[in-house]
């Protein structure tokens, strides 16, 4: 991959982040793209990954759980340090060297998948409280690359659903969608 994931996350994680601001509070039980989280527990789910994947740029343990709420006073506002802080975890050289103590993967890939769920959610997020979600043609281009080597592995683990299949351009966002198991028709 020629960008750095660190840059790549430096580019994605402003757009979620915008989209963040955005949800207003009457908007937190509306559905998503993605069944199984309605806004507020998406949101909960991208704090995780902004938290987690920083620990998992230093090889440390998560928790996957998903039993904190962090949507208490000023979470917008946190949720862009959390991505900031994210981008800065994976800058450090060291974060790309070898594999994931707690995954068994390429750390390079772990970093992706960072990469992927700031941008995959973040589209569900914008599409389910009406908003738009530009996405970077390097990181739509990145998050094919990261579904050429591991779609089929993360649709085993439930990370992702079956395919959608779209009219769209191959390597557009559209098809990148499609392949994390989105409707990239979806509507509200």
């Amino acid at each position: 991959m020629s960008t750095k994931t660190s840059e790549l996350l430096a580019v994605a994680a402003p757009g979620t982040a915008a989209v963040v601001r955005g949800v207003a509070d009457d908007q937190l039980d509306r559905p998503t793209p993605c069944p199984e989280y309605p806004v507020r527990d998406l949101l909960n789910h991208l704090f995780e990954v902004a938290v987690n994947f920083q620990a998992m740029a230093r090889r440390e343990e998560v928790d996957w759980s998903g039993g904190t709420d962090h949507l208490t006073e000023g979470w917008r506002d946190r949720f862009a340090t959390e991505t900031q802080r994210l981008v800065e975890a994976w800058s450090d050289p060291d974060a790309l060297e070898g594999d994931s103590p707690g995954m068994g993967l390429p750390q390079e890939t772990v970093g992706l998948m960072a990469l992927i769920d700031l941008t995959v959610h973040g589209w569900d997020l914008a599409r389910a409280i009406g908003q738009e979600l530009v996405v970077d043609p390097s990181v739509v281009a990145a998050g094919h690359e990261f579904m050429d080597r591991m779609g089929d592995t993360g649709q085993r683990m439930g990370a992702f659903g079956p395919p959608v299949p779209t009219d769209a351009d191959p390597t557009s966002l559209a098809a990148l969608l499609g392949r994390t198991g989105r409707d990239p028709a979806w509507t509200r």
